[in-house]
């Protein structure tokens, strides 16, 4: 598999010491040619004046300390082998009878470009109008330096090939209202390398990731951020050497602040997903219009591709799950407010005070009964105003009707009983079906029988029917047409599988198991059963022993993979093969690369052949990054013949 979507960068931190550019020199060189080379780093960024050191004051104007500087990039750049890295490291350049505060870019032996710095600082405890000029004094043209005459200013994109193209900034240049990165990534730079000597203060660290994080997201980028650290003068400032890597507004790696020794921080960084992002992002393309030219240098590195080589980043098996429980926590209160707010806002809207509910004993009805609540709570509704029935057919068990009933009875909702299986056996003796051919016809007769229970009862008590059909559901197709998939307000549509669960183990322990009454103990303890028993639509009859024997998971995979795909395929626009690179790295050890390839078949067929169900889909809230319906995020055709 050719994949080179990924580009490897790095933001290194050496230890320096303040004029000394022969140390300094050889602190880079030990980073490019040791850690870096040996990690497979394609771009590197070191921080601000990293060969002379941030803190070297007024020594910058001497004229030895330049030329000694100048002396270390030459050298730094002859070391260099043609295979390697582009580089951009600080140092400070006379040009004109003035001094700037640069980064110069290189790649192998060659000098491709030089950026001085933009917006300088000179106020508080920093002054470097003291010392240097600002790009916006005298930039554009070209410069010589250690023997190459190569662009001058703060408008060069660096093309690195295969996709790549970098664009540098210095520190301040982050802070300021305009950031010239901004010309540059809407001239084609998909990464930003800012260099850097921000020092350490109070409450400085937040705001910080905030800028990186946020420009990147601005910007749809990767954004590599390498600050000054050890060896630097304490005089009057503190510098931890932070370093940071973000890609479209998500932190990918961040290094320890405050090391006495060197720190590389690397990531892999996406360049596929930041092209489908932008090329998917109207406001970005409007931008990219007004946006003022930059010039274009070519620094070509050899590419390494992804399959060759273990990738620097995390993949997250489960990509719409918060990792730590207070996320979690926080996401699941959010999400469930959302959901609610939405159902209110409709109940509201069209003057009704009584929802229909099928009560299947299952997960994804038990977290719209929930929402339902939550919603009549809102509008200060009676909760008798919430119908739920549970329908048993051919396939109900026992389990699953006691999970329903201990639900309702202990959040204090109505529950009725009505047994479809004489309606379906009559239904099924017009179609002139053998009862004992159990198949599709026999499975969605008994689906569509309870949508007509529940579409019938909502006109008769003059309520909506609020459907429980999930994301995960809507993406498979996993849903009867004009049965299941069907409803007048479809509150977990945009609530994938995986996430159901997490929601419904939330309000057990959270807003339920911490209440002291016996019926929010009794509630609670059904909705942990619930979330013991397997996924099943129950349409197929029990197995001798009355457990369930038709379970989802047995018949199209694992909720987990699915909902893995769904996110990579949709949010991030993966290829087929990348959605098997990436889920083979996710879920190593957990499922061999065959039952991956299988599930991974199962998906892409599904979701290309089940779209006219989610053309036809219901009124529902987008709750995450991923909507389905066709009013919203996602149009398809519903013929296609390969995804």
């Amino acid at each position: 598999m050719q994949n080179t979507s990924y580009l490897r960068i790095a933001a290194a931190v050496p230890r320096v010491r303040p004029a000394d550019t022969d140390f300094n020199l050889r602190e880079i060189c030990k980073l490019i040619d040791g850690e870096a080379r040996a990690r497979g780093v394609e771009a590197l960024v070191f921080p601000e004046l990293a060969l002379t050191g941030y803190t070297a004051a007024d020594l910058f104007y001497r004229g030895d300390l330049l030329h000694r500087a100048e002396a270390a990039l030459g050298a730094l750049v002859a070391a260099q082998r043609d295979d390697g890295p582009l580089v951009a490291v600080g140092l400070p350049v006379r040009r004109r009878g003035r001094i700037f505060n640069c980064a110069a870019v290189f790649q192998g032996r060659r000098l491709a470009g030089v950026v001085p710095k933009t917006y300088l600082p000179n106020t508080r405890e920093f002054y470097e109008a003291r010392w240097f000029a600002s790009a916006l004094d005298d930039a554009g043209g070209e410069i010589e330096l250690c023997g190459f005459t190569v662009p001058f200013g703060n408008d060069l994109v660096f093309d690195l090939g295969g996709g790549a193209a970098a664009g540098v900034e210095i520190c301040e240049d982050m802070w300021a209202a305009v950031p010239p990165a901004t010309r540059l990534a809407l001239n084609g730079a998909n990464v930003i390398l800012n260099l850097s000597a921000s020092n350490e203060l109070v409450g400085k660290l937040d705001y910080r990731r905030s800028l990186v994080g946020g420009s990147s997201a601005r910007l749809i980028c990767a954004y590599a951020y390498a600050g000054a650290g050890a060896g630097e003068s304490s005089t009057d400032l503190v510098f931890g050497g932070h370093s940071l890597i973000a890609e479209n507004g998500t932190f990918l790696a961040e290094g320890s602040r405050f090391s006495r020794e060197a720190v590389l921080t690397v990531a892999d960084v996406d360049l596929d997903f930041l092209d489908f992002e932008r090329s998917g992002n109207f406001a970005y393309r409007q931008s990219a219009a007004a946006a003022g030219s930059a010039r274009r240098v070519a620094a070509p590195v050899p590419r390494i591709r992804a399959e060759r080589r273990e990738l620097a980043r995390r993949v997250d098996p489960h990509p719409f799950v918060p990792a730590d429980s207070d996320g979690l926590n926080a996401r699941a209160g959010e999400i469930l407010a959302l959901q609610a707010n939405a159902l209110a806002t409709r109940l509201e809207a069209i003057g009704c005070d009584k929802v229909v509910i099928g009560l299947s004993g299952g997960l994804d009805s038990a977290l719209a009964l929930l929402v339902a609540i939550d919603a009549f709570d809102l509008l200060k509704l009676d909760r008798r105003g919430i119908f739920a029935f549970t329908l048993p057919g051919f396939g109900t068990t026992a389990r699953t009707r006691n999970n329903a009933g201990e639900l309702c009875c202990g959040l204090g909702v109505r529950l009725e009983t009505v047994d479809i299986s004489a309606i379906s056996r009559m239904h099924l003796a017009d179609l002139q079906h053998d009862e004992a051919k159990q198949d599709v016809a026999y499975e969605n007769t008994q689906a569509r029988m309870r949508t007509l229970f529940l579409m019938n009862k909502a006109n008769d008590l003059g309520a909506i029917v609020v459907g429980t059909g999930d994301l995960s559901e809507l993406a498979l197709g996993w849903c009867t047409y004009n049965g299941d998939q069907m409803s007048m307000y479809g509150v977990n549509c945009g609530v994938p599988k995986t996430l159901v669960k997490y929601l419904v183990r939330y309000y057990a322990d959270e807003r339920l198991g911490r209440a002291t009454d016996a019926g929010a103990q009794a509630a609670a303890a059904a909705l942990r059963d619930i979330l013991a028993t397997p996924i099943s639509p129950e349409l197929l009859p029990a197995a001798a022993d009355g457990d369930i024997a038709q379970k989802t998971e047995d018949q199209i995979g694992p909720y987990e993979l699915h909902d893995f795909f769904l996110y990579h395929c949709i949010r991030r626009g993966a290829s087929k093969d990348k959605l098997a690179l990436l889920a083979n790295i996710a879920f190593k050890g957990t499922y061999p690369p065959e039952a991956i390839e299988k599930y991974l078949a199962v998906f892409l067929r599904r979701f290309r052949t089940q779209q006219f169900k989610r053309s036809a889909m219901p009124d529902g809230p987008k709750i995450g990054t991923i909507c389905l319906s066709p009013r919203g995020d996602w149009r398809m055709p519903s013929d296609l013949r390969t995804l």
